[in-house]
């Protein structure tokens, strides 16, 4: 099958074919619901078409702790069968669906009472170990208070009376996001990103497909679809409403923010969770720095941009100074990233303590509804809405297949991890390098060393962000479907949480990387900067001040 690059060749086509094609399935919401959904569609014989109306992942899907887990606090609410189908996935994620993206991480559960709480948590771990299939990840082990402090020096020696030592997994969630929905369009789905729907169709009753708005070019498209399935997240509420109908359910938007310090500001070789007075707290590797998080508390403002504020920021440095040995400070913060998830709606107020479970309901004909859930149960998320899409159809749709089918990169991925000295040697990049491109792109690496062989300069560091290559750079625009230099920074590279300036130094070097790509003229380019700079200044108007780069670009 000859890979599809979402570069803006494709996306031209792909707003033709909206316009001019009845599909089986309208997708609408390009997290990882949505493009979970529009995969699963396709995958089971159905004609899709999936619109997103900023980037792919721009909302929650980007803004997760990463982590792919059971979710432990959710035995303590004797949810089980929640912890249980989380576990399932989290084992289909690690080794057949996406090895390239998915990877273990080991934490520490310090314990603070000598008697109760070993046993008590002990018990939950054990659970956690089994459940689900779970043993696909070492079994957890007890930690004396000196092994822990081993593990963890950065802890302090009164905050704990011991430890339990246990695994869970993590993810780049806009990229694996991205990449499920470029999987989507591998397989003949029709996806496009920047296409805001801006009110559905009817027939009667039934609702036949949308309006879409294409946002870059200002086109209005009339897109007809047998069945629309609504993924929008925090945004279901107003999807809802463009029914002019009840609403199935409504959802609660509830806030979490996360820090980014670097790695040797908390010397341990190990991820932390403890437990804090409103939820969990969390301290997980990633690269060369650590997330700290999270917050859980309601958020009553709109779903676009959520930001963290002082108290938020604050939040997170007192608990994390529980346990540390050397506190942190505001001038350990290199990024600050805020993030909404969306609940069911209940009767309480403690937005800790709503449903995370998931639920799909069709609130008029033609129209499906699913909401809620976590980004590691989304391929289930998925199947059961395309469930409720196949009853409504008249023919027979096959079963869900998506348990069986790897997401793009993950074939080849291992036999090109062990070859990867030799692929160092071939390509002049670091044996580190390769490793950071397998990491990320599994076996589409390939395609990014294509461009440094056909352009050695694309195989230079990005200046400000030399964690990153050129080529990366590039390849977001020519294959990952970027439009903007956010697209990039943001959620292609993780540049605008990894950097202390939020990636502004590296802003005009990468807008004029992909400039060409995209047909910019200069002056676009530069306003591509500004725009940027004005982004990064509203996510970070309460953390630590940034150094602002010039704005013309290069």
């Amino acid at each position: 099958m000859t890979s599809v690059a979402l570069g803006p060749r494709y996306r031209e086509d792909t707003l033709r074919d909206l316009a001019e094609t009845e599909f089986d399935v309208l997708v609408v919401g390009g997290g990882i619901v949505g493009a979970g959904a529009a995969l699963d569609a396709i995958s089971r014989g159905l004609s899709v078409a999936l619109v997103e109306a900023r980037d792919w992942a721009a909302g929650t899907s980007s803004r997760s702790s990463k982590l792919i887990h059971g979710g432990l606090r959710y035995l303590e609410q004797r949810d089980f069968g929640l912890v249980r189908e989380a576990l399932r996935e989290r084992g289909l994620l690690l080794h057949r669906l996406a090895p390239h993206l998915v990877r273990p991480v080991q934490f520490l559960y310090p314990l603070r009472n000598r008697v109760w709480e070993r046993a008590y948590v002990s018990a939950g771990v054990t659970l956690y170990d089994t459940m689900g299939g779970a043993r696909s990840l070492p079994r957890h082990r007890q930690l004396t208070r000196r092994r822990a402090l081993r593990e963890a020096p950065a802890l302090r020696s009164d905050a704990l009376v011991g430890a339990i030592q246990y695994y869970d997994a993590q993810v780049d969630d806009a990229r694996y996001t991205m990449m499920v929905a470029r999987t989507a369009a591998e397989y003949g789905a029709r996806v496009a990103t920047r296409a805001e729907v801006t009110g559905f169709l009817r027939e009667g009753e039934r609702v036949t497909g949308a309006h879409v708005l294409d946002l870059e070019g200002g086109r209005e498209i009339t897109v007809r679809a047998r069945r629309v399935v609504c993924a929008t997240g925090v945004w279901t509420d107003g999807a809802q409403a463009m029914t002019g109908s009840r609403a199935a359910f409504a959802v609660r938007a509830s806030k979490g923010v996360h820090l980014v310090v670097p790695r040797d500001r908390i010397p341990m070789g190990t991820g932390l969770i403890t437990r804090t007075e409103r939820s969990v707290l969390f301290i997980i590797p990633w690269g060369r720095h650590w997330l700290i998080g999270t917050t859980d508390t309601p958020h009553d403002g709109g779903p676009d941009e959520p930001v963290a504020d002082h108290t938020d920021i604050g939040y997170l440095l007192d608990r994390v100074n529980e346990v540390l040995r050397t506190p942190l400070t505001t001038d350990d913060v290199e990024g600050v990233y805020a993030g909404l998830r969306p609940l069911l709606s209940g009767e309480m107020d403690d937005t800790a303590r709503l449903s995370r479970e998931h639920a799909v309901a069709e609130p008029v004909p033609g129209l499906v509804v699913v909401t809620g859930g976590k980004f590691t149960t989304y391929r289930v998320m998925a199947r059961d809405a395309v469930d409720v899409v196949a009853e409504g159809l008249d023919e027979s749709v096959p079963a869900s297949v998506t348990g069986r089918l790897p997401i793009m990169g993950a074939v080849g991925f291992e036999v090109l991890w062990n070859d990867r000295r030799r692929i160092a040697a071939r390509s002049g990049l670091h044996v580190a390098r390769i490793e950071h491109l397998l990491r990320r792109y599994g076996s589409c690496a390939q395609d990014v060393l294509a461009l440094v062989a056909a352009d050695p300069a694309l195989g230079a560091p990005i200046p400000g962000a030399e964690d990153y290559l050129c080529a990366e750079a590039v390849y977001a625009v020519t294959h990952e479907g970027a439009l903007h230099l956010e697209d990039v920074l943001a959620r292609r590279l993780r540049v605008s949480i990894e950097e202390w300036d939020g990636g502004l130094a590296a802003a005009a070097h990468v807008a004029g990387l992909i400039a060409p790509r995209l047909g910019w003229s200069r002056e676009d380019a530069a306003d591509e900067v500004k725009r940027y700079v004005l982004q990064i200044r509203a996510e970070r108007r309460d953390a630590p001040a940034v150094v602002e780069p010039p704005v013309t670009a290069a």
